[in-house]
C-alpha cells in the first residue's frame, strides 16, 4: 500500500509542486490538501493518512497549533513540518507538538520524498540546517535542577539512561554501540524500552527528553 499524505500549506504552488513530484512516486500518495491548519485538522481526522506535510506560517490555525491537534488522537499520522524558514524559533514548539520531522522547503524534493518515507516508517528526521537553530532553543532555556533525576526518566536503568544520553548527542544505533561496546540488536532494544518506558513517539522524541531533563547540554 502506497504511503497515504495530506499537503498542509497556505501557498497553492508549493502543493502543486509537492503533488506533481508524489504522483511520479508510485509508493506515496497526495489524498488531500490543506490551505491552513483548522483544514488539515478536519482532513485528517475524515482521511487518515499516514503522513503530513505540514507548513508553519498558515492563516488562522497555524502548523503548530494543528499538529498539536492532530498528533494527540490515538492513531495519530506523522506529522513533517516543511517550511521556509530554516532559522524560525517554532522549531522546537513543532517538534514539542509531536512533529516526527522537520524540514526547509529548499531540500532538493527528492529529499522530502526519502524524508516521507523515512518518517511513514516509524522514524524521525530533522534537517541538518534545523539543527542548529534547535540546539539553540535548548541552550537558552534554563538549565533544570540536577539533583535528582525528573519523574519521567526515573523508572529507567543506568544503561538505558547512557542510550538516552548518547541518543541525545545525536548519535545513531552503531555509533552507540561502538561507543558502548555492545551489539547493534542491543542498541535497538535499548531504544525500543526507553520509547515505551518514556511514552516516546519517536527518536527526536528521545532527543527532547534528554536535554529537557538534563542529560545533554548544548556543550556536552
Amino acid at each position: 500500500m502506497p504511503v497515504r499524505v495530506v499537503l498542509a500549506d497556505d501557498q497553492p504552488l508549493i502543493r502543486a509542486g509537492l503533488v506533481m513530484v508524489i504522483t511520479d512516486t508510485p509508493d506515496i500518495e497526495v489524498v488531500g490538501e490543506a490551505g491552513n491548519g483548522a483544514e488539515a485538522v478536519r482532513l485528517v481526522r475524515d482521511l487518515h493518512p499516514d503522513v503530513v506535510l505540514m507548513d508553519i506560517r498558515m492563516p488562522g490555525m497555524d502548523g503548530i497549533e494543528a499538529t498539536w491537534m492532530i498528533t494527540k488522537d490515538i492513531g495519530a499520522p506523522h506529522v513533517i513540518v516543511l517550511t521556509t524558514f530554516d532559522d524560525d524559533n517554532n522549531v522546537y514548539d513543532a517538534l514539542r507538538a509531536g512533529a516526527s520531522g522537520f524540514l526547509v522547503k529548499d531540500m532538493a524534493l527528492d529529499d522530502i520524498i526519502a524524508a516521507v518515507r523515512v518518517v511513514a516508517s516509524g522514524d524521525a528526521l530533522i534537517a541538518p540546517k534545523v539543527t542548529r537553530r534547535l540546539i539553540e532553543e535548548f541552550a537558552r532555556r534554563p538549565q533544570r535542577a540536577a539533583a535528582l533525576p525528573p519523574k519521567e526518566i526515573q523508572g529507567i536503568t543506568g544503561r538505558e539512561r547512557e542510550v538516552l544520553t548518547l541518543i541525545g548527542r545525536g548519535m545513531s544505533n552503531a555509533e552507540i554501540a561502538e561507543a558502548m561496546f555492545i551489539s547493534g540488536a542491543t542498541v535497538k532494544a535499548y531504544v525500543t524500552r526507553l520509547l515505551a518506558k518514556l511514552d516516546a513517539r519517536d527518536r527526536v522524541h528521545l532527543v527532547i527528553i534528554a536535554y529537557e531533563h538534563g542529560l545533554v547540554t548544548p556543550t556536552g
